[in-house]
């Protein structure tokens, strides 16, 4: 098939806005290869800093620019989590800063430079003695290159280095001494467009070629002429051109000044060649990269030196053998396609038999007898590795090899070791399955394009006119990663965009959304979780900042299901914006749902806005303006529980009905999953839940019941939140059918001011023990601890009032968690087990414990006010 034939068979005036991978996934039944699988892709966007790296950075805190030395924690993109020297494992005072923006330096900057270094007050409080501690880091051996953090070389991954009009030098693919001149046209996320210098206003099928930045092809100005390699263009080129015109072109590129700033990245990641062991005349299989179809006898026909020799496919044809016109290919010991003989039959593969050969079957002996020739031995090739996760039915991006500017749809058909055969999506006409290596750079993850803005070929279906609808947000099944699953490449994309944003239109274009970490959290976000968020995003496209904002939102709550339910987009009549699909994973299961973003500037703040109330956190949070001192909302003073008086949301329908009568299940009705083994109960007194109440688990905030891992999987989530609680509480039909037992006297809780409403009558969950009778002391039931008394609500009670309780038990050295995480009298009635184990990073022991007494405040409280 010609190359312009396949290129004919691809739809033209293809959308890619019209593509989503992850629809097509789910219609297909599919997975995606795991991102990891692509190497190349992830050095590409790695910027040389690792964790681990030290480095000096200016303290916030001090007034007169002093520099302290701070370690490199996690790297995401040009962002850097840093740890200043002297909190070791202490992570409270953990900050985020870009590369290209912060005050960054490599170790022994300061002192060069005649700046003081003195280290933040939190360090100086750990360490008095903190001048000795100062000298043990400096004189540490991992400090961050210089390179990385000033010049021109500062936050930028090794594939942006290679700007287009920059030129290098390409090796011949059929010659390892013959290399020539390529400029860059065009970068995408390393995998580069070249033009051979000379070959202005020739065909692009004949004067440009893509490689991606790592192939070992491609080299840096001088590279020719540093090992011996004669400097002309390949002999396919040569025609096109009088002798004297290449020579001319040949001086001008020798006269360019060369740019060596980049030697030592450009290398630092290109895998390396071994020394291979073959001699002219040895017969292997091959894959012909030209046209990677089918596996077929070739031959070495030449040695270069211990890295490179030339393979060329077998042809018995008389006018082959006269003129060889077989084109021979450039091959290295690590070459993807070469294989031993019997390899095919082995591995259960056809081998297609050389043009021009005789017979029925094809067979490795007779066919060496017949040319005389010997095969190429196991050890000249490398061995497969058994570690790779690729499988059969998994879906990519791939490269068209007869028409490499189209990037396809792909998927897996076969496994064989290391190599894959591949099926491409969106040809008119179907061509043969591809035959590729796991580690070839012409394959990608899905969503690459989409990430890097280059158009998908992707195969259409006819468009049907359906009404919009939007899903319930419920468990789905573990899938490819998310388009946005990746937090390095959506940051990319977004600082693509904020590089153009001056020659855009500024109606698109969001500013800075900045992250309040010292406004109120509210009952859905994790405070801890939002100190570490970056301090800002943007600027750039209104919809990839504001998708990127609500992702690590969702990602810093104690429950993401839960807030992906808040943002979800539940009504038609609420589309006025972009529609976006988010995620979210909690407790192994997969959430999605469909979220509003709004598409213009004008628009950010209130969006931004709205969507704090919806959190029920302060509407500062996050948002354009940067709050510094004081919250113009005085939110500082408020708590859980009096927040949602100011800024909560109002619901009248009760607790854990799903909105706007949507379900997941047909006709609208909830089924009852199969309930899984209970596990053995972990608490004396623990509250019994009515069959409605089963299928509507809370999951408010910080945390729901602990109920719902009792449920299949099939049921969806509920919906309540924090400032429901009460109304599911003082529900009288949730206790209609209690009896009431009278109390036993127990020690007091901590001291709060009594309500000045009446007591309500007390009222007990129903037991199967009697408690109205004192255990005998011999009795098991003497080790229970007596129930509390409680003189005021749980529900009224303050932190500082949970703080004092926790403290009179046993658990008092835990207090300062509640205290750090604002858990009030409502906070502390949700908790459970699970959760607390999760969000207060606490082993089993403890956690049992301390949810042990949480049990007793529940039980009295049911006891003295659920009535």
């Amino acid at each position: 098939m010609s190359h312009e034939t396949l290129e004919s068979d691809v739809d033209s005036g293809q959308d890619v806005s019209e593509f989503n991978w992850d629809d097509y996934l789910e219609e297909n039944g599919a997975l995606s290869v795991p991102h990891h699988a692509f190497k190349h892709v992830d050095q590409g966007l790695q910027t040389g800093l690792s964790p681990g790296m030290k480095l000096e950075v200016c303290v916030r805190s001090d007034t007169e620019g002093a520099y302290w030395v701070a370690t490199i924690i996690t790297t995401c993109g040009q962002l850097l989590l840093l740890r200043y020297e002297g909190y070791q494992d202490d992570r409270r005072a953990d900050f985020w800063c870009d590369i290209m923006t912060a005050d960054l330096h490599p170790l022994g900057w300061s002192r060069q430079q005649g700046r003081p270094m003195r280290p933040p007050e939190g360090v100086r409080e750990k360490h008095p003695d903190w001048e000795a501690l100062l000298e043990k880091a400096l004189a540490d051996t991992c400090s961050a290159p210089a390179h990385l953090l000033e010049g021109a070389q500062r936050g930028c991954n090794p594939a942006d280095l290679l700007s287009p009009g920059m030129s290098v030098e390409v090796l011949d693919s059929g010659d390892a001494k013959v290399a020539w001149c390529g400029v860059i046209e065009e970068n995408v996320a390393g995998r580069l467009r070249l033009r051979y210098a000379g070959t202005e206003g020739l065909p692009d099928s004949q004067a440009t070629l893509w490689l991606f930045y790592l192939n070992p092809l491609l080299h840096l100005p001088g590279w020719a002429q540093e090992h011996g390699c004669t400097f002309r263009p390949p002999a396919a080129l040569l025609p096109l051109r009088t002798e004297e015109e290449w020579e001319e072109v040949r001086q001008t590129i020798a006269n360019q000044p060369q740019d060596c700033s980049i030697t030592e990245e450009f290398y630092k990641d290109r895998p390396s060649i071994s020394p291979h062991s073959f001699t002219e005349g040895m017969k292997l299989e091959a894959v012909d990269p030209s046209a990677p179809f089918c596996i077929s006898p070739a031959t070495v026909v030449k040695v270069f030196d211990e890295k490179f020799f030339l393979v060329r496919m077998d042809d018995l044809r008389e006018e082959a053998q006269t003129d060889q016109s077989g084109r021979p290919f450039l091959c290295h010991r690590e070459s993807p396609g070469l294989f031993p003989a019997q390899w095919s039959l082995k591995n259960g593969v056809k081998l297609s038999p050389p043009p021009g050969y005789q017979g029925q079957d094809f067979d490795w002996a007779d066919y060496l007898k017949q040319c005389e020739a010997e095969a190429a031995a196991q050890h000249c090739f490398p061995a497969d590795p058994s570690d790779q996760c690729f499988k059969e039915s998994m879906m990519l991006e791939a490269v068209n090899p007869l028409s490499p500017e189209n990037i396809h749809v792909a998927t897996v058909t076969k496994v064989r070791g290391q190599h894959i055969w591949i099926r491409l999506e969106g040809l008119k006409q179907p061509v043969p399955e591809l035959i590729v290596h796991i580690d070839s750079m012409d394959i990608f993850p899905v969503s690459w394009c989409e990430t890097n803005g280059y158009p998908l070929q992707y195969p259409c279906k006819p468009k049907v006119e359906k009404q919009r609808k939007i899903a319930v947000v419920q468990p789905e099944k573990h899938r490819a990663l998310p388009k946005d699953s990746s937090p390095d490449a959506l940051k990319q994309q977004i600082n693509s965009q904020s590089e153009s944003a001056g020659q855009t239109n500024g109606k698109y274009c969001c500013p800075k959304i900045y992250f309040n970490h010292r406004c109120f959290s509210g009952p859905y976000l994790n405070k801890g979780r939002i100190a570490e968020l970056p301090q800002c995003v943007g600027p750039g496209n209104c919809v990839l900042v504001l998708k990127e904002v609500l992702t690590l939102l969702i990602n810093s709550a104690y429950k993401p299901s839960r807030v992906l339910r808040e943002l979800q987009l539940d009504q038609e009549g609420r589309w006025q914006g972009h529609g976006e699909t988010l995620k979210a994973k909690y407790k192994g299961k997969s959430y999605r749902a469909t979220v509003e973003i709004v598409r213009t500037a004008d628009r950010v703040a209130e969006f931004c806005r709205k969507t704090c109330i919806k959190l029920e956190c302060c509407p500062n949070l996050f948002g354009p303006r940067m709050v510094l001192e004081h919250c113009s909302e005085n939110c500082s003073v408020l708590t859980k529980t009096k927040y949602t008086y100011y800024y909560g949301k109002k619901k009248s329908r009760r607790v854990g009905r799903p909105p706007g009568g949507h379900s997941n299940l047909e006709g609208g009705v909830k089924r009852r999953g199969r309930r899984r083994k209970r596990r053995k109960q972990l608490f004396v007194h623990k509250k019994r839940r009515s069959s409605a109440s089963l299928d509507n688990t809370p999951a408010g905030s910080p945390q729901g019941s602990g109920e719902e891992e009792d449920l299949d999987e099939d049921d969806s989530l509920s919906e309540d939140s924090g400032s429901e609680l009460q109304d599911e509480l003082m529900d009288d039909s949730e206790y209609s059918e209690k009896k009431s037992q009278p109390p036993t006297p127990s020690p007091s809780p901590p001291e709060t001011p009594r309500p000045t409403r009446r007591r309500r009558k007390a009222r007990s969950p129903s037991y199967s023990d009697d408690e109205n009778q004192p255990p005998s002391p011999k009795s098991p039931r003497s080790e229970v601890p007596q129930k509390l008394c409680l003189d005021s609500s749980p529900l009224e009670w303050s932190v500082t009032d949970v703080v004092r309780f926790i403290r009179t038990t046993d658990c008092a050295p835990l207090a300062r968690i509640f205290l750090d995480q604002e858990i009030d009298g409502q906070a502390l009635l949700l908790l459970n087990l699970p959760t607390v184990q999760e969000c207060m990073d606490l082993k089993l022991g403890p956690a049992i414990k301390l949810c042990h007494h949480i049990e007793r405040v529940k039980l009295a409280f049911y006891q003295q006010f659920a009535s």
